[in-house]
């Protein structure tokens, strides 16, 4: 995958992210496109919002996307590395591909992917790393308890 394609859809993570904060929530976003490139769902993190620990960036987005035929040669979008949850989603449902914003913040289980087949594109996005950082900063409790420590 082409960086400049990978930094066009983290843009759409992004934006669900920054909404995710608006909202007091956890700052994720993620998106899943086709192997087209056509965006087939969106979302983030809402565990705060509605008050439901399973409703991830990733899994909002999946679920978004509706069912599909097959997930083959899609591409999970996320702002951050991820955790174990949303790595067992990509593997189970067999998502080709993995564009990370950041993993400076939380190191997930995308190396896991990586072994298992899985494209993993680390883009290391300034952007997304300040929004985590700021967070985790003004909430380390609520974070603490988002990541299962």
């Amino acid at each position: 995958m082409d960086r400049h394609t990978a930094r066009l859809w983290l843009g759409t993570a992004l934006d669900e992210a920054r909404t995710g904060l608006a909202e007091g929530g956890v700052p994720v976003g993620a998106a899943l496109y086709g192997p087209d490139g056509v965006l087939l769902g969106r979302g983030r993190n809402r565990r705060v919002q509605d008050d439901d620990p399973s409703v991830h960036a990733e899994t909002a987005a999946f679920r978004a996307a509706g069912r599909q035929r097959s997930y083959r040669g899609t591409t999970m979008v996320t702002t951050l590395s991820p955790c174990w949850y949303c790595s067992g989603l990509v593997r189970q449902f067999g998502i080709s591909r993995v564009v990370i914003g950041e993993a400076r913040t939380f190191h997930g289980g995308h190396d896991w992917l990586a072994g298992h087949g899985v494209e993993i594109v680390l883009l290391d996005d300034a952007e997304c790393a300040a929004l985590m950082r700021g967070f985790v900063a003004a909430h380390p409790a609520l974070w603490n308890e988002d990541i299962g420590d």
